[in-house]
């Protein structure tokens, strides 16, 4: 613990579920967080709170990640909440984790659905790195998170599977041209994880158990299982890893 300290992170979606779970552990081992929410301020105070109240240091940013100027938002939040606490408005550690779900098969997807899960999965991430540039600094970490379902077809989350495909083809992409800055990107892919986002997929015992049994142990990811990967990418010992893909589904598929 503590080998982030000094260090300035920014974990988008971080008010809940797997993104509360990551901004606590790397609160936890030093970093300054700040908890990006679209639209859920409650949950994003409550994981200052919870940051806080462990002895960490945090504050909330807002911007709704997909919508005019969002990344414009968000950084001006970013570097007001940096400012307040008289820290510089510099970033180590970018965690894309902010996402949702909006299932469908090919008869069914959207141009909408299309468009906005492009838009928060894959163009977010992508301008909040061009705009971080200048914030980023040497030997800084990029950690997108991404899927297990661009490894296994889930044909009922093609608009999503597809979206996940191109952040972790901007992951391969920044590695190779971030590298001589000896800034790492990398992804990690969780599988099915006990939170908020499609909780009703897994709201009976039966049907967790249907999913759970698709992991090699049997179980369910947790939220925890994800950051400690996280965590592992956004340290010093990852600094001989970049642009892969770190698979956290718990075995799902093999």
């Amino acid at each position: 613990m503590g080998g982030l300290k000094g260090r300035t992170a920014l974990v988008t979606g971080g008010g809940r579920g797997i993104g509360r779970a990551i901004a606590s552990r790397l609160a936890a081992d030093g970093a300054l967080v700040a908890v990006h929410y679209g639209s859920d301020a409650s949950s994003a105070r409550e994981t200052v709170e919870l940051i806080t109240e462990d002895g960490g240091r945090a504050f909330a940013v807002r911007a709704l990640l997909g919508a005019p100027d969002d990344v414009t938002t968000l950084y001006e939040g970013f570097d007001r909440g940096l400012a307040e606490l008289g820290e510089p408005p510099a970033l180590d550690i970018l965690v894309n984790n902010a996402g949702f779900n909006v299932r469908g098969g090919v008869a069914e997807v959207t141009q909408e659905d299309f468009d906005r899960l492009m838009a928060v999965h894959a163009g977010a991430p992508l301008f909040l790195v061009q705009r971080g540039l200048e914030r980023l600094r040497e030997g800084g970490r990029i950690v997108n998170i991404s899927s297990a379902a661009t490894r296994v077809a889930f044909t009922s989350a093609l608009a999503y599977t597809m979206a996940k495909s191109a952040l972790e083809a901007l992951t391969r992409t920044l590695a190779k041209e971030l590298g001589p800055r000896q800034i790492t990107v990398n992804s990690v892919a969780p599988g099915f994880v006990r939170t908020e986002l499609n909780k009703d997929r897994w709201s009976t015992p039966e049907a967790e158990a249907t999913h759970a049994a698709l992991s090699a142990f049997g179980r369910m990811g947790r939220p925890a299982d994800i950051a400690d990967v996280v965590a592992f990418l956004a340290s010093d010992d990852s600094r001989w890893v970049t642009g892969q893909c770190i698979d956290a589904s718990g075995g799902t598929g093999l």
